[in-house]
């Protein structure tokens, strides 16, 4: 294993420690000596780190440090590549073009080898197609998601009745064929699923959502996962 792995590794483990963990364990877990890891430790924090602790006594790193793209691992590389071809491919315009521009920046701070390893990347994405395209502009959609802003919709279900709601968006699911708005809807009082190509006319509203959006995906997750449980019994 390389040294800029190995660092990349111990900065990973530290991530996953919100209290100061000894440098005994720390350097079990990354394989190397206990003067390694204080070296390591070292070099971390003059690198920017804001690594808190000496030894005896513990180390946790402090929120804030960006991990600079140049040590990202190859494996990592692929990964990202992978991710942006397929939603430069499939995504709507704006978030397509973000994709391909998210990936063009990471390219320009890649040390050589890196930057070929990117361009030269051997996971393709297999050609696909939206077939529901969507009548209402996503962005207005993931912008109402940011700002956790209530919007009205008309909507068409599956035997083509038409209704009005209000709803409180809170996450967007990208399928191969299909685009699909998760919100909280008032008319139900709850969850609701709504395809994006049924979504006929789109309205923000000058009002925000009482609950946070964070807390909104936490709940539909939980009720995706008692759904489950109760499918698997059965």
């Amino acid at each position: 294993m390389s040294r800029a792995q190995r660092l990349l590794d111990l900065l990973q483990l530290l991530r996953s420690y919100r209290n100061p963990v000894g440098g005994a364990e720390l350097a079990a877990a990354t394989g190397v000596s206990l003067r390694t890891l204080y070296r390591d430790i070292g070099t971390l924090q003059a690198q920017g780190a804001n690594i808190e602790g000496e030894a005896g006594v513990g180390y946790v790193l402090r929120p804030g440090y960006l991990l600079p793209p140049l040590m990202f691992s190859e494996a990592e590389i692929e990964a990202l590549v992978l991710g942006s071809r397929w939603v430069a491919g499939r995504a709507d315009g704006a978030l397509a073009d973000a994709a391909r521009a998210g990936l063009a920046k990471i390219a320009a701070v890649l040390p050589k080898t890196l930057a070929e390893e990117l361009d030269n990347s051997t996971l393709l994405v297999g050609p696909g197609k939206v077939i529901d395209m969507p009548h209402i502009d996503l962005s207005n959609i993931r912008s109402a998601i940011r700002s956790q802003a209530k919007i009205e919709i008309d909507y068409a279900d599956e035997r083509g009745r038409d209704t009005r709601r209000i709803v409180w968006p809170f996450a967007l699911a990208f399928f191969d064929q299909v685009r699909v708005l998760l919100a909280w809807c008032e008319l139900r009082q709850d969850y609701r699923s709504f395809r994006a190509d049924r979504i006929s006319c789109f309205t923000l509203l000058d009002a925000r959502y009482p609950k946070r959006r964070e807390v909104l995906l936490k709940g539909w997750r939980q009720m995706m996962k008692a759904r489950q449980e109760t499918t698997d019994r059965n």
